[in-house]
C-alpha cells in the first residue's frame, strides 16, 4: 500500500510539471483575464489546484494524513479544470499523429480512473489512519 501511495505522489509531481507552463503563463496575466464568471472561476481554481497538487504531493510521498486530505479537498476541482492524475496519456494522439477519436476516448479513461484513484485512496486511509 506504501508504494501505491508513493505512486499518487509521483503522478502528483507530474502533474505539477504539466501545469506548470499554464500556471506561470496564468500568473504572468492575471490582468488580461476575461470578465466572465466563468473564465474568472477556472483561472482561480487552476491556480488554487497548482498549490495544493503541492501539499498532496508531499503529504502522500511522506504517507502523511494531510495528504489523503489534500487530495479529498482537490479531487472535486481536479474534474471541473481537468487536471487528471493519469492526465498525460491524452498528449499521445498528438505525439503518435493519431485521430482526435483517440483523444476523446483516452479523455474518459481519464476520467475514469480519476475516480479509481480516489476509491483506492479512500480504502488506503481507512486502513492506515
Amino acid at each position: 500500500m506504501k508504494n501505491t501511495v508513493r505512486f499518487f505522489a509521483f503522478l502528483d509531481l507530474l502533474s505539477i510539471f504539466l501545469l506548470a507552463k499554464q500556471f506561470w503563463g496564468m500568473i504572468t496575466h492575471l490582468n488580461q483575464i476575461p470578465d466572465q464568471l466563468v473564465s474568472q472561476v477556472k483561472v482561480w481554481l487552476t491556480l488554487f489546484l497548482f498549490v495544493l497538487l503541492f501539499v498532496s504531493a508531499i503529504g502522500l510521498f511522506l504517507s502523511r494524513k494531510f495528504g489523503f486530505i489534500a487530495y479529498y479537498v482537490q479531487f472535486p476541482f481536479r474534474l471541473i479544470v481537468w487536471v487528471f492524475s493519469i492526465g498525460f496519456i491524452t498528449f499521445l494522439p498528438e505525439l503518435l499523429n493519431l485521430s482526435d477519436a483517440w483523444f476523446n476516448a483516452l479523455f474518459k479513461v481519464c476520467f475514469i480512473a480519476e475516480f479509481f484513484r480516489l476509491y483506492y485512496t479512500v480504502q488506503i486511509h481507512k486502513r492506515y489512519f
